[in-house]
């Protein structure tokens, strides 16, 4: 598998292609620029031929209609509807929380875990050697879940859920998240290891123990996202 990382948009937004090597089939996740993908897919002679989304904000989906319009299929959890997406898309999960299905990339097959918290229908993509996390879990830390459709229980129910998976995944795999945010030596990774991820990652640390997770500083924000979120919930 040759798996490519753009940092695209001014929100530091991670897009990952995977591509299957035997057929040159390509799947695309969270695309921030449909012209970008194919353009480098039609550079390497790849066949894009699906997206999938970890969830619907709209710096993860924002090459969509560009790449549906093309005849991409576009892939996301049916969740998402509770946040309001309506699409475009073909193809929709219909898994339970913290459960999962399957989805192939020529002859690569990917898990896709269903891990709300950041957003109903959130899904994080695991197989072979790498992991995806989305907005899910950053390197350092979790996404916030304060924004319209967020649930805080729900994301600590999905980062103990994910701890297990990946304290049961081999070492050195890769964990890709959606943005590229600093962790607490200061460093700004695009990537670590799950040995390293398990080590660092505060969220992932607290896990399991209620307080010391919702005591989290990073989990809500004061900001203008935040306010939009809270009208947003008020009128619905």
């Amino acid at each position: 598998m040759t798996v490519i990382q753009a940092q695209l948009g001014e929100w530091d937004n991670l897009n990952h292609l995977l591509v299957c090597e035997k057929t040159g089939e390509a799947c695309i996740v969270d695309p921030f620029s449909g012209e970008h993908w194919l353009a480098a897919c039609k550079k390497n002679d790849w066949n894009l031929k699906s997206a999938l989304l970890t969830h619907s904000h709209w710096d993860h989906t924002r090459g969509v209609q560009t790449l549906f319009d093309t005849g991409v299929e576009i892939w996301l959890h049916q969740d998402e509807e509770k946040r309001g997406w309506a699409g475009p898309d073909n193809g929709r999960f219909t898994h339970s929380a913290l459960s999962t299905t399957t989805f192939k990339v020529g002859e690569l097959i990917f898990e896709i875990h269903c891990t709300p918290g950041h957003s109903p229908g959130h899904i994080t993509i695991i197989g072979n050697g790498v992991i995806i996390s989305g907005d899910c879990l950053f390197l350092g830390r979790c996404g916030r879940t304060d924004l319209f459709g967020g649930d805080l229980e729900e994301m600590h129910q999905s980062l103990v859920y994910l701890k297990a998976v990946l304290q049961g995944l081999p070492s050195d795999w890769l964990v890709l998240p959606g943005h590229q945010y600093s962790v607490s030596d200061g460093s700004i990774p695009t990537f670590l290891s799950v040995s390293e991820l398990l080590n660092k990652n505060e969220a992932l640390i607290a896990a399991g123990n209620k307080e010391e997770f919702y005591a989290l500083e990073f989990l809500a924000f004061d900001d203008s996202l935040a306010e939009k979120a809270r009208r947003k919930k008020a009128r619905n």
